[in-house]
């Protein structure tokens, strides 16, 4: 199997879906896609796209492994950390997604982070990607709340604080089951 570096085109075995290898570390593979959205893919869900590739690898070629009978005791065989690693986060700070924030008054920072949600939450639904972390920040809790007045216009989110190790008070952890998708 090839090793899988910074800058090597990927693409997942059992979506559809592509990007640019941004880093490479033990809880998983962190890729960038053509849309600009950034997630952490395990090390055996993605395989690597030949360099001169001009067509993406199909997945059915792609996994050339002979199919086995799974194995119930195999199933939960990463860490328990890379498990429950969000697939998409979603920082939502306004130096991250504008470049010139100084210029903007509140009503237009808030507008940008909004619709940055908003379009992030609709990329998630529409990939079927189940878990969204979006990073706010403290602050005086006007965004947290302008969130949660969005994910209720969403039937069956489920919307919880993200994990305190991981991000603190500043993060919102929606779940997107699979009826949703449906």
């Amino acid at each position: 199997m090839e090793s899988i570096e910074p800058g090597d085109r990927v693409q997942w075995l059992d979506e559809d879906l592509e990007g640019v290898v941004l880093s490479v570390t033990p809880e998983g593979i962190r890729v960038r896609t053509p849309d600009g959205f950034e997630m952490t893919a395990a090390p055996e869900a993605v395989v690597r796209i030949p360099q001169g590739a001009s067509l993406p690898v199909p997945p059915s070629a792609a996994s050339e492994k002979p199919q086995e009978k799974p194995n119930r005791k195999g199933l939960r065989t990463g860490s328990k950390k890379a498990r429950y690693a969000p697939a998409l986060e979603v920082d939502l700070h306004i130096e991250k997604i504008h470049p010139a924030p100084q210029r903007l008054d509140t009503y237009e920072i808030l507008d940008i982070q909004m619709e940055t949600a908003r379009r992030q939450l609709e990329f998630a639904l529409s990939k079927r990607i189940q878990k969204v972390v979006f990073i706010h920040g403290v602050g005086q809790g006007v965004l947290k709340a302008e969130l949660r007045t969005l994910f209720r216009r969403y039937d069956h989110l489920k919307v919880r604080e993200a994990d305190y190790r991981s991000y603190g008070l500043g993060a919102t952890e929606i779940y997107i089951p699979q009826e949703a998708f449906n």
